[in-house]
């Protein structure tokens, strides 16, 4: 799987960017609940909004699908191919040393 260091589409960085904060977030849930306190960031600030949590939710559940599989649009492949390439020049130099 490649890991866009040389570039990838707004939705790859998107989804990447969504993750973190997924991910954070049920970090920030596991400790709350370890401290019997609600640590959840996203239901404190959208929980008067509960649409909106639910959309927020299921963004990142679509960003945590789009990272799996990883995006196919035409800009990512370009980017695995250039990561791909980076490595293979990182490779042939440390045989020439």
């Amino acid at each position: 799987m490649c890991n866009g260091k040389c570039g990838g589409c707004p939705v790859s960085k998107t989804a990447k960017v969504l993750v973190i904060i997924g991910g954070l977030n049920w970090g920030l849930v596991g400790v709350g609940m370890l401290m019997n306190s609600n640590w959840n960031v996203i239901n404190l600030l959208l929980g008067s909004w509960p649409v909106v949590e639910a959309i927020v939710y299921i963004l990142v559940g679509v960003a945590a699908l789009i990272k799996i599989f990883g995006c196919r649009c035409k800009k990512c492949k370009e980017g695995c191919t250039c990561a791909a390439d980076t490595k293979m020049g990182e490779k042939k130099e440390e045989t020439k040393m």
